[in-house]
């Protein structure tokens, strides 16, 4: 990442820099995909971590995570194709150290992307790169960020791709709906254009000695 915060994770035991995280491989032990106690909702368990106690329990239907002295981790719960989907979620996160953000969390693939939409943050959280403008949608106005990583670990390997984000100013940790369509349609009128979807997700995020608590609900 470039000017603001950076995430420190380790890839192969090599220290290098990026917001958020791709899915581990199929073989890490912290991996779920699928599974039949998944299947009626949501199909697509994030776990990722690099450091620090963080102790994740994903469910049938949301997801609960409890953390300290955490280097860099993103969990979560969602779906193995993103879509415009209507995502409404309920719960809280707490933040006693480092910084901590909830976001819809999500790929797409030609062009490779990781997007954002920032719900909470108890810093600036994901904002960072470009600010290409604002919109309003679900009872907030979001600011949209436009941000590049350059050789950086991804769904397809390291490699360089945009990040798009949106971060909302009222923020709302304890949950409501996000109209992804808005975003998408947002992003599409300031440039930025989304490819074939990969994952999409709910997600917890934390670096730099992030301390805390998530527990989530959601539907979509």
């Amino acid at each position: 990442m470039v000017a603001l915060t950076y995430l420190a994770v380790a890839v192969s035991a090599i220290a290098s820099t990026v917001l958020g995280a791709p899915a581990p491989a199929a073989d890490s032990p912290d991996f779920e995909l699928g599974g039949d106690h998944l299947a009626r909702r949501q199909d697509y368990t994030q776990n990722y971590k690099t450091g620090g106690s963080v102790n994740f329990s994903p469910g049938s239907n949301g997801y609960s995570v409890t953390f300290s002295g955490a280097q860099d981790f993103v969990v979560g719960k969602g779906w193995s194709k993103g879509t415009s989907r209507n995502i409404t979620f309920s719960g809280s996160t707490t933040a006693s150290g480092g910084t901590v953000l909830v976001s819809i969390y999500g790929w797409s693939k030609n062009p490779l992307v990781e997007y954002y939409i920032q719900e909470y943050s108890n810093g600036q959280g994901a904002a960072q790169g470009t600010k290409l403008g604002s919109f309003d949608s679900d009872g907030s106005t979001y600011d949209i960020w436009h941000h590049q990583q350059v050789n950086q670990p991804s769904i397809s390997g390291t490699t360089t791709f945009w990040q798009y984000i949106s971060v909302r100013r009222d923020k709302r940790p304890g949950g409501g709906t996000v109209t992804t369509q808005n975003h998408f349609d947002a992003w599409a009128k300031a440039g930025l254009k989304l490819g074939s979807m990969d994952y999409q997700v709910l997600a917890t995020e934390g670096w730099g000695n992030a301390g805390g608590n998530s527990k989530y609900t959601l539907s979509g």
